[in-house]
């Protein structure tokens, strides 16, 4: 297996000054196993959700799905040679269940364990801290057949996996989350349908969010019976500041509920012990939300060391439009969400703004403060192509990033605690729904051959993290 190329043929150009960081800071990239491993019928893996999804006809672009992806199952070596010759100093990866316990319950998968045993302790040699998630969305097919997330009993099986992993692993990995990006597979998953397992059902995803708060908190649990007890136990949400479009009233409002629903219905039960009232309400025509039972809300709080934050983009609403279709926003199907004309976007159509991430961790830190905070995935897919030279010379890449970057800065020197970074993602890779027509990697992929290719921004984030620090401009 041939290893990576990296060009060391960067210099970085002398600057009058430097943003640096605090000693310790963690600097990291992230990858989810459906988009990245592929071998997904190979050695026991069962199927998950996300593999039936794809399989629908019309469901994800050009008929794509997580298989071969970038074949990290067979090539995390070769990866793992890639991140140490970027000098990442920790590597988020995310367990595949049904790799490890292909029904989601009973046994597990020896071959599924020894995978993630050998890839923990090929960054451990490097000098790489492994972060673990439990959970990047892919469900075992066998749960989603008995309820899926819908089924109160899948937490349970969820801490029952969490407690499997952490055995073999918990003396190895010191960062733990449990669940990414709740809201995504809740909401886009069970609401609007476009992600797996493609329902349409506001009450049900309301009911599904919950029981994924639920496997949060018995996880956690879980881990603090398991791991080192230097470990530390995390939870990865997609927060965005969300302002009205005009000051009025009503899209005060819409704003309010985008809120509630995007970032309050989960940070408030993890970190404040209960859900907020005004969501509750105004989900009332919904469900009567008696799918929270006594209890449910104290073990959701279970005591947390790190909350990750994923931020991409703010979101800017306004009241008075109308329902188009199934909506990932139940109770709020008819706030209207705008780009502002000025404002570039990436390839996703998402609005570049870097000030969003000062805003929101100044507001964890506000309305949190006694939670460190970790940002667990920021990044953008741009167009990327290999011009003549062989380089993928992704300008705008490095843009956004040193923006973003300089907006965690800004954070850090207002007070606020946070204590790593890690950019999305390592490598192009599966983009759900979008299929491989989306870049997100400071690694560009031939997904013919599987060539790993760094891109300027993989070599100007390993003079960052070399530094410590990110140039003023």
């Amino acid at each position: 297996m041939s290893e990576p190329t990296m060009h060391t043929d960067s210099t970085p150009r002398e600057r009058s000054a430097m943003l640096h960081f605090p000693e310790g800071f963690m600097w990291g990239a992230g990858t989810a196993a459906y988009q990245v491993e592929g071998a997904t019928a190979e050695d026991g893996r069962g199927p998950s959700i996300w593999d039936s999804f794809c399989a629908r006809p019309g469901t994800v672009l050009n008929g794509h799905s997580g298989e071969p992806a970038t074949d990290h199952y067979h090539r995390f070596a070769e990866d793992v040679t890639l991140m140490a010759q970027l000098g990442l100093r920790a590597y988020r990866f995310s367990v595949s269940w049904p790799r490890v316990q292909p029904d989601g319950r009973g046994p597990l998968n020896p071959a599924g364990l020894d995978f993630y045993e050998r890839l923990v302790d090929a960054l451990l040699d490097r000098g790489i801290t492994p972060a673990l998630t439990l959970y990047h969305w892919d469900l075992p097919q066998a749960l989603q057949e008995q309820g899926g997330w819908g089924a109160r009993e899948t937490a349970a099986r969820f801490a029952d996996y969490a407690s499997a992993v952490a055995r073999r692993l918990g003396d190895r990995v010191p960062l733990w989350a449990t669940v990414n990006e709740p809201w995504c597979a809740a909401f886009l998953g069970h609401a609007a349908g476009v992600h797996a397992p493609g329902l349409v059902d506001p009450a049900l995803s309301l009911r599904t969010a919950h029981h994924l708060l639920l496997a949060h908190g018995l996880a956690t649990q879980a881990l603090r019976a398991a791991v080192n007890r230097r470990a530390r136990v995390s939870v990865a949400l997609n927060l965005s500041p969300v302002s009205p479009a005009a000051d009025t009233a009503a899209d005060h409002d819409a704003a309010r509920r985008i809120d509630g629903l995007l970032n309050r219905m989960f940070a408030d039960p993890l970190l404040h012990g209960a859900y907020p009232d005004d969501v509750r309400a105004d989900t009332r025509h919904l469900t009567d939300w008696s799918f929270v039972r006594p209890g449910d809300e104290h073990t959701i709080a279970s005591p947390i060391d790190l909350l990750g934050v994923n931020y991409y983009s703010t979101k800017t609403v306004a009241a008075g439009g109308q329902a188009l279709g199934p909506s990932p926003w139940p109770g709020a199907e008819t706030v209207r969400f705008r780009v502002p004309e000025e404002r570039p976007v990436t390839a996703m159509g998402w609005p570049i703004e870097p000030t969003g991430l000062t805003e929101l961790l100044r507001w964890l830190h506000t309305r949190y403060p006694h939670t460190p905070l970790l940002v667990s995935e920021n990044g953008a897919a741009f167009e990327d192509r290999v011009d003549q030279s062989g380089q993928v010379r992704d300008t705008e890449r490095v843009c956004y990033l040193h923006d973003h970057l300089a907006a965690v800065h800004a954070a850090i020197s207002a007070g606020v605690d946070v204590r790593g970074y890690f950019v999305w993602s390592l490598l192009d890779n599966f983009e759900w729904t979008f299929g491989y027509s989306r870049r997100f990697g400071i690694t560009y992929v031939d997904y013919t051959t599987q060539r790993r290719l760094p891109k300027n921004s993989a070599r100007w984030y390993r003079d960052v993290i070399a530094a410590n620090a990110v140039p003023t401009s």
